[in-house]
């Protein structure tokens, strides 16, 4: 009985165990969802941040170097590196490791802080530190490769610190005051540039990154050689566009502006671009599409590029193959169905096909892989808004081989044909060159150039002197001697050009009379065989008649 009894006893307390054990679990499940762990870590943190208030009464705004990750260079992190030059120059500041850059003055240096150094800083009787660091790049497996070295490459920034007090002061004041003067410092130190792009080695996260030098290049418009009316059209054109912001704005398009130059070489279309850049006071990014691996690698290209920029793509045509492949797929399906057609010709058309798959294989070899869409996107696609202020630059010896897609008004808005030296490009270049107004040679220069295509390259060439005792007498000889050198080298090949033209029209007579004759001995030979053919037709037909009659009888 007693057996019984504990046992009885021990199942009852293995079911009351079980029971706490399902309620248990049932009120922790409840207590999860209710999310007690994070209402208590909320608290925490705000005590924390309180007790941190009460200890350290500083506030701090960070200046990243970048804007939206790694795509473009922030404005505000130049303006306060501007800025700060002053308080890092003077000793008060408390630098003491400095980085030095060239200045437009090349007897001075722009000096700015280094790495993990602090200055003060003081507005209207408020205090401020600011602090400049660098933290190593981020390895969290994010999009690192969508932007390539870029992302991975130091972060710098700037840390401004204040006391809690001098809030309102310095976020209502203080940083709109060093975005100004910033700004200002910027414009009094600016440097134009020359950009070029880089190639980053081939890899398949290595992109390529702008490098540049300080442009100084003489050219102007004063010393272009140009018909004057051309050249007052395309200054006032620039000018327009430089104040054209509201404009644009108000009609709804991106502040750019597209500028299509072609001609011959030689013609100036390079001297164009830095008369443009100097006339303007823009800085030049001179772009290689050979060194551009992908579209998405040209697309971050533009959008490192800033405001009051000219971007140039020279000789577009022979850059990349952007101007036939619509031609080459098009003849490469007339030549595969005209394979396919004809069976004689089967060997040509696998010939050719085979040839286009080993092209296609050359292609994907290929270091660059941008495309016609790509450029065509990167000058007037959704990216092409990022900024504004700019101008962008084709130019080409062969405007017919462009792709007409990329030259049409709303890309490339103004053409401009940069063409040979006529009289009133000639008689500037004597002024600049020669300091010569007028002279009695002009009218046989003048003679023949109207003969005779000569580029101003060429006519600058032939009028500079090249030795002590040189004169504007011996300059112009040595380019009318020129000139009449090249008219002789010209009526020869039009000569020969005339007489391999009258040659071959002259084969192509003897092969049409030849074919005349041919067809004329053929149709004799064919109408004697058809009389012949009807002769001994009714000839028969008379012997069949005699046998019938001779039958009847």
């Amino acid at each position: 009985m007693e057996s019984a009894s504990s046992l009885w006893s021990g199942v009852n307390s293995g079911i009351v165990l079980s029971l706490l054990a399902v309620v248990w679990t049932m009120l922790w499940q409840g207590i999860q969802g209710l999310q007690l762990q994070n209402l208590f870590s909320r608290h925490s943190r705000r005590l924390s941040r309180r007790l941190a208030a009460t200890l350290d009464p500083y506030l701090t705004v960070t200046i990243a170097e970048y804007d939206g990750g790694r795509m473009r260079p922030s404005d505000a992190y130049k303006e306060a590196q501007a800025y700060l030059q002053r308080a890092t120059r003077g000793a008060g500041g408390g630098v003491r490791h400095l980085k030095a850059e060239p200045d437009r003055d090349p007897d001075r240096l722009v000096l700015s802080m280094d790495d993990n150094e602090e200055v003060a800083d003081e507005f209207r009787g408020a205090a401020v530190w600011w602090l400049a660091y660098t933290s190593a790049p981020r390895d969290d497996g994010g999009p690192g490769y969508f932007w390539g070295r870029a992302s991975r490459a130091e972060r710098r920034f700037y840390r401004l610190a204040f006391l809690e007090r001098d809030r309102d002061l310095v976020l209502g004041e203080y940083l709109p005051h060093v975005r100004r003067q910033g700004r200002a410092v910027m414009v009094m130190n600016r440097q134009r540039k020359l950009f070029t792009n880089i190639s980053g080695g081939g890899g398949w996260d290595s992109d390529g990154s702008w490098s540049h030098v300080v442009f100084e290049h003489p050219k102007t418009f004063a010393t272009l050689a140009m018909d004057p009316a051309k050249k007052k059209e395309i200054m006032d054109d620039l000018d327009a566009f430089r104040g054209a912001k509201d404009y644009y704005a108000r009609v709804g398009k991106a502040w750019k502006r597209g500028y299509l130059l072609y001609g011959p070489p030689g013609t100036g279309k390079s001297t164009m671009i830095a008369a443009m850049a100097n006339h303007l006071d823009y800085d030049v990014y001179d772009i290689e599409l050979t060194s551009v691996r992908t579209n998405t690698d040209l697309r971050r290209l533009f959008i490192e590029t800033t405001s009051k920029s000219i971007i140039v793509i020279e000789d577009i045509d022979c850059s990349l193959d952007l101007t036939g492949k619509r031609k080459k797929k098009k003849k490469k399906a007339e030549e595969d169905g005209d394979g396919a057609s004809k069976d004689g010709e089967k060997k040509d058309g696998a010939a050719a096909a085979a040839a286009a798959k080993a092209e296609e294989k050359v292609e994907e070899k290929s270091t660059s892989k941008v495309t016609l869409s790509g450029v065509l996107n990167f000058i007037d696609g959704l990216w092409s808004a990022c900024g504004g202020e700019r101008i962008i630059v084709f130019t080409t010896n062969h405007v017919e081989k462009l792709d007409p897609a990329l030259i049409r008004r709303g890309r490339m808005d103004k053409h401009i044909e940069m063409s040979y030296c006529c009289f009133e490009s000639f008689r500037f270049l004597a002024k600049v060159y020669l300091d010569v107004e007028a002279h009695e040679m002009f009218d046989d220069v003048a003679a023949l150039l109207r003969e005779v295509e000569m580029t101003p390259a060429d006519v600058a060439e032939n009028l500079t002197p090249k030795g002590p005792g040189e004169d504007a007498d011996t300059c112009l000889a040595a380019l009318v001697e020129a000139l009449q050198k090249a008219k002789e080298k010209a009526m020869a090949k039009k000569a020969k050009e005339e007489a391999a033209a009258a040659k071959k029209k002259a084969k192509r007579k003897a092969k049409e009379e030849a074919a005349k004759e041919t067809g004329g001995k053929a149709a004799e030979e064919a109408k004697e065989a058809g009389e012949k053919a009807v002769e001994e037709a009714a000839s028969e037909a008379d012997d069949n008649e005699e046998e019938d009659d001779d039958d009847d009888e």
